[in-house]
């Protein structure tokens, strides 16, 4: 079973009582987007996660395909050990929010289909969603009101294959309440879009 490294876990303390949880991409780590900490709204708790299967010099939630694939095998097992590792946090939050760049950003639309009542928003960056369908997919549809979800893309982005944005943009709208960013940029994060993120917290 896959498990999330406890001790790699990246915190910064808010002043309220959410949760964000911080999912990074395909050959990364924890201590990469723990970076815009500074940045983000005061009153959250910030935990910055690292994914569970080492890839490169870094490490993966699931294998890379550049291509859309519907095997749920080993994304299942990485937000299984996510959804774990939240069930065994000594102090439990009011709200749970998530963001996630490239594959991170999979992995926080994947939570919300695994467990659909458990988080409150979503930053989904620079990412798209996994193919297929799960039985938590009705329950984000029906749920009212839906989750508010930001998604972003770079219009120079060649790491995002084009035919899994355009599948997943009308599937994001069908499940989700979508706000949509796009930005004059490759695979990356740029400042209007960091300050598009801090608004949208700050929102909801």
């Amino acid at each position: 079973m896959h498990e999330i490294d406890a001790e790699a876990v990246r915190w910064r303390e808010g002043t309220g009582d959410e949760l964000l949880v911080v999912m990074h991409g395909i050959g990364s780590h924890e201590g990469d987007l723990f970076g815009l900490a500074p940045h983000l709204p005061p009153e959250l708790t910030i935990a910055s996660l690292r994914a569970p299967l080492p890839y490169g010099g870094g490490f993966a939630w699931f294998e890379f395909s550049p291509v859309d694939s519907d095997d749920h095998e080993l994304i299942d097992r990485s937000a299984a050990s996510v959804l774990g590792w939240l069930d065994g946090l000594e102090q439990q939050h009011d709200r749970v929010h998530l963001l996630g760049f490239s594959q991170g950003g999979a992995m926080a639309v994947q939570l919300a289909r695994l467990a659909p009542e458990r988080f409150s928003s979503i930053a989904h960056l620079a990412s798209f969603v996994h193919a297929g369908e799960l039985p938590g997919d009705a329950v984000l549809a029906a749920r009212e009101p839906r989750i508010p979800l930001l998604t972003t893309i770079g219009d120079l982005d060649d790491v995002i294959h084009r035919d899994k944005i355009e599948r997943s943009t009308p599937w994001l709208d069908a499940h989700f309440a979508v706000e949509r960013r796009t930005y004059h940029r490759a695979h990356t994060i740029v400042a209007e879009e960091l300050a598009d993120v801090v608004a949208f917290l700050g929102r909801v």
